[in-house]
Formats: structure tokens, C-alpha cells, sequence
């Protein structure tokens, strides 16, 4: 039975959808557009061009978080006079249920489902969705619009957040904020505004924002509620985490926040640390891989950013050998390396921005190598460590310029390191 179409579709719903963008989002926009009882049209940059003809022919276009908000389809879609809304909003006009929304520079993907696996322990209907590969739009389509006391878990990034107008959260958790995606903000600030976006279209009292995201919210005049402010950073160890993911930072930090917000909801507190007790980390974040001729191995392949890789090494007591390197998202890399020297045995350098983080590196004395392959680079990193010491794949850049995405690199650095230890063992 096709979904009740929202009253401001209605009208726009007779002419064929444009989507825009043929991967995951469009894939959930082309489910939720059936779904609604009306058809679809891909327009994709591999396929069929969204062409001045092909926009007059189109009274609702919806884009994937890819389309920055300037992207020429995007302009020709509005110069022919179509409704555009970015796929949260497709979505949020047709979900009937509950949206809890969390963003960050890092650690949203954990923390959107740790509260999807402790609202679940407490049989509360929760799913996990948005940014972390379950499109929204799909989400509605497979629930059928949702029900009054589902809730929507709803990782959200700034390339998706950056121009909501019709989304809503109950509830929204920013976890952190430092230096991120600058190939497509123009700005650190403007890259804080694109979230900021998502604060400005949650129920009042609903927010709650880690130290980092208060330091950034008061820099850029972006008053928080009191209410709203969780200290995240720095808190003393709590002796009922003891064991599990959240025992230390960075991970400490997801769970101040799902407390701060389980709390405000009404939940006890003691089911949500029974939650974690039983709450395992996803793949490739700071994942111990094995142990060969001494030396151990981490698998933190979803760092892809600065920040990331700065928590990855605080949790070493001794310096590391650290592969890094990929395809640039801007940033100050001087600074990053500055920051990183001091726990830093070693760097072993891959992809598209080694050469200017090597150039980094001499000028901070960092011992360096480069390498062309990440193959190349397991196998000098198994030769500079030591008994004792630690590998760590955490290389603060997205993974494009040589894998299909950061779980394709982490599976590839995990083959090659138990490659390694099965010529070991030869």
C-alpha cells in the first residue's frame, strides 16, 4: 500500500522524481518515490545528464548529499521552477515517528548505534539510519511513514545537514567539532554553520553538545543553552564502564552524551550502562587486528580526518608507527603533523597527499618513509617496529584516491598484515 503523500509533494508528485545521484541515497529516494505511488529518474554524473531540457520536465528534484547546494543541476533544477530538497528532507516530510539526530566530527557512527542497540535492549522500536549507509528515505519506504513510537536514529553529516528546511529532531547530540571536510566548506566556520543547521531545527531543550562543540559554538557567536552543554573532555574514569568500549577516550566521549540524553528522555541510567556491557564497536575504529613477532597491529581505517587520528595516538603510551595518507579533504596539515610529532615513531606514508606530509614531516623532524602502496607500507612499517610496539593504520584522509571507500582500506590492511605473520610462521 503506497505511503500517504505528504501535502507538499502532492502536487509535484504527478511528473517522474529526479534523482539526483545514483548510489546509496538515490537508491533510498528511488524506494521512498514508489513507495509514494509515483516514479522515479536517475540523473547521475557516471550516467544520464540533468540537463536545462531534462529539468523542465521535473516538478520535484531530490539530491544526494554529494550535490553541494551550488552544483549546476542543482541551480538548473530551481531555475525551471521544481521543488529541491536534499534526501533528509524527502524524507522527513513522509516519517511519522520519533528522530533522534547525531552529528560530529567524529564518533557519531558509534554513538548513533550504541543508542540504537541500548533503545532496542529496553524494547523500544529504534533504527539506525541516515549518514551511516541506511538512507532515511528508505528507512520511511520500508516502515511505511513509521509509527508514533518508532524512533529514528539519524546520523547526520554536514554535507547533509548544510540545507534542511523541512527535517526535524526531538533530539539531537553533537559530539564533537575540529577540522573537517574543508574541500567542500569553505571555512571552518562555514563547516560549523552546515551543522549549526541541524541545532537550528531541533525541539527546544533538545540539544546536548560536547566541550569541544561549546569552545567552537561561543568562538563563532553561536550561543548553546546551558542545558544543552555536556562536558565531555577530561572527565574521570567510571568504574561501571570497566571493560567495555567506553571505559576510555575517545569512545568516553560517545557515552557522556547518549547519557546526558538517555537521562533527559526519562530512561535509567543503569540500563544504559547494561547496554554498553554488551555493545561491540563497529569495524575498522582502533581495532586490535593481531599481534605478530611481537609487534602489534591496529586496524583505524574510518579515521579520516585529523581529529580522529590525534584520539587514535592518545590512547598509546609510547610512540607508534603510524601509517597515514590518502586523498585530501583541506586543512591545516603543518598543524596536524606539529600536533601528532611527539607520539610519532615512525610515519609510513601512502596515497595522493604523502609528498606534502612528508614535506611536514622533515620540517617538524619526524622520521619518515614513503610509500606507493599500502602493501609496501605494511611491510616497511613490520620492519621499523619493534618487539613491544605498535602499527597503526589511522590515516586522517578519506580513502578514494587508491580504495573504494575506508572498509575496503581496512580489509586490505588487515589481509596484509596477517599475510605477514603467515610468512612468519612459514
Amino acid at each position: 500500500m503506497p505511503l500517504a503523500i505528504p501535502a507538499l509533494l502532492k502536487p509535484r508528485l504527478a511528473a517522474p522524481v529526479a534523482i539526483l545521484g545514483g548510489g546509496v541515497s538515490g537508491a533510498g529516494v528511488q524506494a521512498l518515490v514508489a513507495a509514494l505511488g509515483a516514479t522515479g529518474r536517475v540523473y547521475d554524473a557516471k550516467g544520464t545528464d540533468f540537463t536545462a531540457k531534462a529539468a523542465a520536465g521535473h516538478a520535484l528534484v531530490v539530491y544526494s548529499p554529494g550535490f553541494a547546494p551550488e552544483h549546476p543541476w542543482l541551480a538548473r533544477a530551481r531555475a525551471a521552477g521544481a521543488e529541491v530538497l536534499p534526501e533528509l528532507d524527502f524524507a522527513a516530510l513522509a516519517w511519522t515517528g520519533r528522530v533522534v539526530a547525531v552529528t560530529g566530527t567524529n564518533g557519531k557512527t558509534t554513538l548513533t548505534e550504541f543508542l540504537t542497540h541500548a533503545l532496542r535492549s529496553i524494547g523500544r522500536t529504534a533504527v539506525a539510519t541516515g549518514n551511516i549507509g541506511h538512507p532515511f528515505s528508505k528507512l520511511v519506504a520500508d516502515l511505511a511513514g513509521g509509527t508514533r513510537d518508532a524512533i529514528a536514529l539519524c546520523e547526520v553529516s554536514s554535507f547533509q545537514a548544510e540545507a534542511l528546511r523541512h527535517f526535524h529532531a526531538d533530539a539531537a547530540l553533537w559530539t564533537n567539532f575540529a577540522e573537517d571536510h574543508l574541500e567542500r566548506h569553505p571555512g571552518l566556520e562555514a563547516y560549523f554553520s552546515a551543522k549549526w543547521n541541524l541545532v537550528a531545527r531541533t525541539t527546544s531543550g533538545g540539544v546536548f553538545a560536547g566541550s569541544s562543540v561549546q569552545r567552537f559554538a561561543a568562538k563563532f557567536d553561536r550561543p548553546l543553552p546551558a542545558a544543552a552543554a555536556v562536558a565531555t573532555e577530561g572527565q574521570p574514569a567510571d568504574p561501571r564502564l570497566a571493560g567495555t568500549v567506553f571505559a576510555e577516550y575517545p569512545q568516553r566521549e560517545n557515552y557522556l552524551l547518549a547519557a546526558a540524553w538517555w537521562r533527559a528522555a526519562g530512561h535509567e541510567e543503569r540500563a544504559l550502562v547494561a547496554a554498553a556491557k554488551t555493545f561491540t564497536l563497529g569495524r575498522h575504529r582502533l581495532a586490535r587486528v593481531l599481534e605478530a613477532e611481537g609487534v602489534t597491529y591496529w586496524n583505524d581505517s574510518k579515521a579520516t580526518n585529523f581529529h580522529a587520528v590525534e584520539a587514535a595516538l592518545a590512547r598509546f603510551a609510547a610512540p607508534v608507527v603510524l601509517i597515514a595518507g590518502g586523498k585530501g579533504k583541506g586543512g591545516d596539515l603543518a598543524g596536524f603533523v606539529h600536533r601528532i610529532a611527539p607520539r610519532v615513531k615512525h610515519a609510513v606514508l601512502i596515497g595522493e597527499r604523502s609528498a606534502e606530509l612528508a614535506f611536514h614531516c622533515s620540517t617538524f623532524r619526524v622520521a619518515h618513509t614513503s610509500c606507493a602502496s599500502l602493501e609496501e607500507a605494511v611491510r616497511r612499517a613490520a620492519e621499523l617496529a619493534a618487539p613491544g610496539e605498535h602499527v597503526l593504520l589511522s590515516p586522517g584522509f578519506a580513502s578514494f584516491d587508491q580504495f573504494r571507500n575506508y572498509e575496503d582500506r581496512g580489509d586490505q590492511f588487515e589481509k596484509l598484515v596477517r599475510g605477514l605473520r603467515a610468512a612468519a610462521n612459514f
